[in-house]
């Protein structure tokens, strides 16, 4: 990417130009050898129109609608929600145009991690003992636990945590069956090398309805207790994470092919700048582990919303494309069932960082998953078993989709943000900043400045230093700064009535 002056426009389509610092009115802005004098002070990351916009008509941006004018705009007028609107409503129906699929080349390219080979055939890149509540009622408990185990057990594996979290009691239904789902993909992501999950005995989620949800298991290494029938749980809970220890013990890292990696892929705290940067520079790990026989994982289905198309017609056959369409139009449908708009989005700290309608935000967002295939979608608590692309069924919502990413499958997310985020998982979080700014001003959540490409890096350059960064990461050589802090949360997904 050229280095900008002031502003830059990012397709030869478009009808709109984002400024790279902030715009005086009435000042002069070249972009691309065209003068424009600025009718507005334009803050940073914020549009202005290249051309007279007429009431009714598009807006372009990313070659794309992004929505309509609600008034005229003159050519140099700030472009943002006091006259442009959202042009997105509810269920669509879609046709297949599919699109010959991207070929990278990843020819002299690194394509080993140094992990944690498990038995399914999974590859962990850390080797932790993870301490799951199956309801939220033992939430202090485990907190106790975990604190006492690091101190009796300081050495023994990568790390002892504990993931508290806000169900598993008084749900009924999908709900309760939801919950159940997506702890038992939490109890087999590779990266737990060992688990240990504390029942309180009287909850839905009891033990004699969760075990058959969670299948064989191999119980060297994953055990439960019920604290209601035993003395102390806490000293219970030290002898059981011993006795798992002891079979994490043999676990050691091995050379294993970049196929096994298994990426997720999160923004938040977006700005206008996200699409430009950061997204697309994740869209080209995408490209690169994909093609390396890898899988990526991109969740958030509402900010989707108005990009959807483009996603859909990467399908890798028919049958996937029908199941794009149906995991769109089914969240679309999960927002009418409680009558509300499904264009409730950008949220207002997007909007102060320039983003206007879901159809930008969306457009910005899909960016993270590059030109790969897409292979397969994925609802709430179903494991990754296809590589290349998958589409993962969640909200937007922080928290929720790094949840959801985690149960996946996934050993490590990616996370892109222009305003800031310290939010963790319980996996490693490589925290992308979209511009400079941020990257300078908050080190202590940042891991990678994509910032750099709108200063003159070169595009193929920035991607092979994060590229490395994966593999570092992946090999134990970084901890991410989210694992430093130790920001590591859980939140389930919840939709149904509470007893």
């Amino acid at each position: 990417m050229k280095t900008p002056h002031d502003a830059i426009r990012i397709h030869k389509e478009d009808s709109v130009a984002v400024a790279v610092r902030p715009l005086p009115q009435g000042c002069q802005v070249t972009v691309e050898g065209q003068a424009y004098t600025l009718q507005n002070e334009i803050p940073f990351g914020h549009k202005f129109a290249l051309r007279d916009i007429a009431e009714g008509e598009r807006v372009i941006k990313y070659g794309h609608t992004i929505g309509y004018a609600t008034s005229p705009i003159r050519a140099g007028e700030w472009v943002h929600v006091h006259n442009v609107k959202t042009s997105l409503s509810g269920q669509l129906a879609y046709t297949y145009e599919p699109v010959a699929p991207h070929r990278e080349d990843t020819a002299g390219c690194p394509d080993t991690f140094e992990g944690y080979c498990r038995p399914d055939g999974s590859v962990g890149i850390r080797n932790e003992l993870w301490i799951l509540p199956t309801v939220s009622c033992v939430n202090p408990t485990i907190n106790t636990i975990a604190r006492k185990a690091r101190e009796r057990y300081a050495g023994r594996c990568d790390g002892i945590y504990a993931f508290p979290h806000n169900a598993g009691c008084s749900q009924l239904g999908d709900d309760h069956q939801m919950t159940q789902r997506l702890l038992r993909s939490i109890v087999k992501n590779p990266n737990a090398g060992g688990v240990l999950l504390v029942s309180l005995g009287c909850e839905n989620n009891n033990l004699s309805e969760f075990l058959p949800v969670l299948g064989p298991v191999d119980e060297s290494r994953v055990k439960w207790m019920i604290s209601q029938e035993v003395e102390d749980e806490v000293e219970h809970a030290l002898e059981l994470i011993g006795q798992i220890l002891d079979a994490m013990d043999q676990d050691r890292r091995q050379t294993v092919p970049a196929s096994k990696l298994r990426l997720g892929f999160k923004c938040g705290g977006s700005d206008a700048f996200s699409g430009i940067t950061a997204n697309p520079l994740c869209g080209r790990i995408t490209d690169r582990v994909t093609a390396l026989g890898g899988t990526a994982v991109l969740t958030e289905v509402p900010e989707m919303f108005g990009a959807e198309q483009s996603l859909m017609n990467r399908a890798a056959d028919e049958e996937t494309f029908q199941k794009v369409v149906d995991l769109i139009n089914g969240f679309k449908q999960y927002y009418l069932d409680y009558n509300q708009p499904i264009y409730e989005n950008p949220s207002p700290g997007n909007k102060e960082g320039g983003i206007t309608t879901l159809e930008e935000k969306s457009l910005g967002c899909i960016q993270k998953g590059g030109s790969a295939v897409v292979t397969d979608t994925l609802d709430y608590g179903q494991q990754c078993s296809k590589p290349g692309l998958n589409l993962m069924t969640g909200p937007g919502n922080d928290s929720v989709s790094l949840t959801d990413l985690l149960a996946a499958g996934v050993q490590m997310i990616l996370f892109t943000t222009g305003r800031g985020n310290p939010l963790g998982s319980a996996v490693p979080v490589i925290k992308v900043a979209s511009n400079s700014g941020l990257a300078a001003r908050k080190k202590t959540w940042i891991d990678f400045n994509a910032g750099q490409l709108l200063e003159g890096a070169s595009g193929d350059e920035v991607r092979d230093q994060l590229w490395q960064l994966v593999l570092d990461t992946a090999s134990g050589k970084y901890i991410t700064r989210n694992e430093e802090n130790d920001n590591r949360e859980i939140m389930i997904f919840k939709n149904g009535v509470m007893l």
